[in-house]
């Protein structure tokens, strides 16, 4: 250790190098709420031994080259935004920060393309392409604390996916560092057939199988014209079965969320609010956004709904970044707040839910609920728990208690363990059953990539 630490010094400079033992707490911790309640108890069993912040890919390279030649575990880290336990190391070691890649290398308004680092923050990246006119239309809650390279390594997608896709639909290439110190760069244009696509070794691997340096993303046009929509229902499933019906009839809302009960109150801010409610936005040109909406209604016209109209939807837009919620009770001793995203067919989600709801209930004070991130095949479902314990060691214990009881069901119902935060720590004891046989292929891929497994070990579910 003391010589690799020696030998990083000589290479970066001891400015770009952190080994005190406050500086590498604030590594120790993402926005998993099991790690809020460590920092809570002033636990820190997931820290680094040392920090490098490297300025250039170059720096990257030559810095992961070294760890490779002294078998140095090196974990990268973005914004530590993940709330899965993604970014924080399972064996010390070095933890890379790329927070100093942080640069726009070109916005091609041609191709409409934008290449940039993936240190750079996502909100900064957005506003940068609204001057112009321009947006990625990649909107993940956590916009305004998230980087561009966590968005690939979580795989992770944003609040208006039913029109625009998740970030792998986004990409156009990347650069990546391998674990031997070579540089890859990788684009297929529009689309390219020359062999498999190699963009998915990479895009939701969590570090396992490269350090991804510059990424190029596909941007548009800022839309011309949204409109908003709030229409509640007396029964979940018929809200389910409009959803289905929007997608699979070939609509594209941007904006498609629908609320169990109890999350509406919230979403509706109004604490005495008692029904289903769904939120949608189509967007675009006039008359096409007019259009969609039309046929839309035309589908929730056949169910028992009220129309509430577009300001409880323009509200949660403003709010939409706000995370408060659940940071002011994962802040408070006891506190407990839990957000688990899964996704399956419509076939397999409502008694996914059901199930979810009730397994879940004796943790919390309360459990909500909402289906977003929609498709013609199904749909991602959030459960989030909001409770209070004596104090942070037996939140801590509920919160592993919480996610075991959810990924069993999920495993069970055949529902996907996770939509789009990505495994971390959290789901790692469980992608196995998730992958069944497919993980002989992640296990030899990382095998062949990563032979002395110094990247991110131990997650992914692979052997630490």
């Amino acid at each position: 250790m003391v010589d690799f630490k020696d030998a990083l010094i000589d290479l970066l400079g001891a400015e770009q190098v952190i080994d005190g033992d406050a500086a590498l707490t604030n590594y120790a911790y993402d926005w998993w709420p099991v790690a809020a309640k460590w920092r809570n108890q002033g636990k820190t069993p997931l820290k680094p031994d040392m920090v490098a912040r490297p300025q250039t890919t170059a720096d990257v390279a030559r810095i992961v080259t070294l760890a490779n030649e002294h078998h140095m575990a090196l974990t990268p880290w973005g914004a530590g935004s993940s709330v899965t336990g993604a970014p924080m190391p399972l064996n010390g070691g070095l933890t890379l920060d790329l927070s100093d890649l942080n640069h726009t290398l070109n916005i091609n308004e041609t191709n409409l393309t934008v290449t940039a680092e993936t240190g750079k923050m996502g909100y900064i990246l957005e506003a940068e392409l609204n001057e112009l006119g321009y947006t990625l239309n990649h909107s993940p809650q956590s916009l305004d604390r998230s980087t561009v390279g966590g968005w690939l390594s979580t795989r992770a997608t944003g609040q208006f996916s039913s029109k625009w896709g998740g970030i792998e639909d986004l990409l156009v290439g990347f650069e990546v560092v391998l674990a031997d110190g070579s540089v890859v760069c990788y684009e297929t244009g529009p689309r390219m057939a020359v062999g498999p696509d190699l963009r998915h070794v990479f895009v939701g691997a969590e570090g396992t199988m490269g350090v991804i340096t510059k990424v190029t993303l596909q941007i548009f046009r800022m839309s011309e014209h949204r409109i908003f929509e709030t229409v509640t229902f007396d029964k979940l499933e018929d809200g389910l079965a409009v959803m289905k019906e929007i997608m699979q009839r070939g609509l594209r809302p941007f904006l498609v969320r629908f609320y169990n009960p109890t999350e509406a109150r919230h979403a509706m801010q109004d604490k005495s609010f008692e029904k289903c409610v769904m939120f949608l936005g189509f967007e675009g040109m006039p008359s096409l956004a007019e259009a969609e909406y039309q046929v839309a209604k035309s589908i929730w016209e056949g169910y028992p709904t009220d129309i509430l109209g577009p300001a409880a939807v323009e509200a949660w837009m403003d709010r939409r970044f706000d995370f408060s919620t659940v940071e002011n009770i994962l802040r408070n001793p006891g506190g407990l707040a839990e957000t688990i995203e899964v996704g399956h067919y419509w076939d397999g989600i409502e008694e996914t839910y059901h199930r979810l709801e009730e397994a879940l209930s004796p943790y919390a004070d309360e459990v909500l609920g909402h289906f977003s991130h929609v498709y013609p095949q199904g749909t991602s479902l959030y459960i989030i728990l909001l409770g209070q314990c004596a104090d942070d060691a037996e939140a801590e214990a509920n919160l592993l208690k919480v996610w075991e009881t959810a990924m069993t069901i999920c495993l069970q119902t055949g529902a996907a363990i996770s939509h789009h935060h990505g495994v971390g720590v959290a789901r790692k004891d469980f992608v196995r059953g998730a992958l069944a046989s497919g993980m002989t292929v992640l296990e030899r891929v990382k095998g062949a990539m990563d032979p002395e497994n110094i990247l991110s070990p131990g997650k992914l579910g692979l052997d630490a």
